[in-house]
């Protein structure tokens, strides 16, 4: 492209000698004079003429003076396009993560496909956890992001996409670092008796309803509050506060940093996967076919 002496001749010419041009550059006159020396032998044109009193441009230098800029400009944009060309057959994986659906998981996957992938990129989307704005992020998979990987047996979010099971997480309990179960390893069930258990509503989740059920048919003494059907921060914080017990999962154990999370010695377990549109395109759906693949297969 255009030859980088042309940037100290310009300023050699704008500051009127070598050595203002020097320190507008931070080098010194004589690297300045050296450069200007190779530029003309380079061009075989004497561009300035040298004077005790400064510099003045010759006829030549004149000429050179006018297009340089027009050159050095033209010669960036057509980098700048070239680089454009070079990165437009890069095609983008938009994968959603938040703080209750973080894209670990579905990382850790890629890593282990991308290679059938070569001229894909992953771009992460970060998205609230908002009980009640989540439903509205759901349905713009294949739109905002091309995926989504969390825990999901709503009926609600099912209903907007496609999924993908990957494995199940335990059910866990949170309680306040307050709390008289915060420093157990593990508990039993018939601990939680006369606690109050925050879970979602009953309804939308086939799992949540099973675990509602056998509670309040075989432990009548765990009083269970509903939530909203979606967690956020909120509940969590809504659980630091007021010393009850929240129904969590094994990979929500840092979500909160006033709260505990402990394992109960119950089978209560919640399905995690992949979620994408309904309507994904074929390199999307060839994605899931290779991430199922490869969570089926040992490592």
């Amino acid at each position: 492209m255009y030859n980088p002496l042309l940037d100290t001749f310009i300023a050699a010419v704008d500051c009127g000698s070598f050595t203002k041009a020097a320190e507008a550059l931070y080098i010194s006159p004589t690297a300045v004079m050296k450069q200007m020396n190779a530029l003309e032998s380079h061009l075989d044109l004497q561009l300035i003429d040298r004077s005790p009193s400064g510099i003045r441009l010759t006829a030549a230098g004149a000429v050179i003076y006018r297009d340089a800029k027009a050159m050095i400009d033209l010669s960036r944009k057509s980098v700048a396009s070239a680089k454009a060309a070079l990165h437009a057959q890069d095609t983008i994986f938009c994968v959603g993560t938040s703080l209750l659906n973080p894209a670990k998981p579905f990382m850790d996957l890629w890593y282990r496909i991308n290679g059938d992938f070569p001229s894909y990129k992953l771009h992460l989307v970060p998205f609230e956890d908002d009980h009640e704005g989540i439903l509205s992020e759901i349905e713009k998979l294949g739109v905002k992001f091309d995926f989504l990987i969390g825990v999901c047996d709503s009926k609600e979010w099912l209903s907007r996409c496609n999924f993908l099971p990957l494995g199940r997480y335990r059910k866990m309990i949170a309680v306040s670092r307050e709390h008289r179960l915060a420093e157990k390893d593990s508990i039993n069930i018939e601990d939680l008796y006369g606690e109050t258990l925050m879970m979602v509503q009953r309804g939308d989740s086939g799992t949540n309803d099973f675990i509602r059920n056998d509670l309040e048919k075989n432990h009548p003494a765990i009083r269970i509050e509903d939530t909203p059907p979606f967690y956020d921060l909120s509940v969590f914080s809504r659980c630091a506060e007021s010393g009850k017990v929240l129904l969590t999962i094994e990979c929500w154990q840092d979500v909160h940093p006033g709260l505990v999370s402990i394992p109960v010695n119950w089978e209560y377990r919640i399905p995690y996967g992949l979620l994408y549109s309904l309507d994904a395109p074929e390199d999307v759906r060839r994605c899931v076919r290779a991430i199922e693949a490869a969570a089926a297969s040992p490592q």
